[in-house]
């Protein structure tokens, strides 16, 4: 007969980002490779824990794919933070800033200038903040809670006048 790789944990691939294979024979070895490498090891497939708290200090933790951004996770898990991403992901204002733990604003990328120049109009700007737009989920941050500061403003919309 033909052996086959004995594949445990194939349930719980999507929402874990390892996979436990037994090979039965050298034949079934590449296959598991190339299966593993396609489904878990390529940048777009791996699901990563991420916990967000929102303004009302309500946290709600979600799966999302490695390769997205934090911007995208909010919108795609329809995240209840208000406000969130006016710009879509523009550049053009600053309410997707996130809030991060310090230990996590260590390993991050570091910010382009644009990113700096929105950042400048954020409330409640922290050192440990930056545009969720930005933020690209890797799979080093799974279990990061990230915080949306208290009051998110568009600064982009006029002050009301003072009556």
């Amino acid at each position: 007969g033909v052996s086959k790789p004995c594949v445990h944990s194939l349930s719980t691939l999507l929402d874990t980002p390892t996979l436990s294979v037994h090979l039965v024979d050298v034949k079934s070895e590449t296959t598991a490779h190339l299966l593993l490498h396609s489904l878990c090891w390529s940048s777009s497939s791996c699901k990563v824990l991420l916990h967000f708290v929102n303004q009302s200090g309500m946290k709600t933790s979600v799966s999302a794919m490695e390769g997205e951004s934090l911007l995208e996770v909010v919108i795609n898990k329809n995240l209840q933070i208000d406000g969130f991403g006016a710009c879509e992901g523009t550049l053009a204002c600053s309410t997707c800033h996130l809030i991060f733990e310090d230990g996590v604003y260590e390993k991050m990328e570091p910010m382009a200038d644009e990113e700096m120049d929105m950042l400048d109009l954020a409330y409640g700007l922290t050192k440990l903040s930056r545009l969720g737009c930005q933020v690209t989920v890797e799979r080093w941050m799974d279990g990061m809670t990230v915080r949306v500061p208290q009051e998110v403003k568009d600064r982009r919309e006029k002050p009301e006048a003072e009556i």
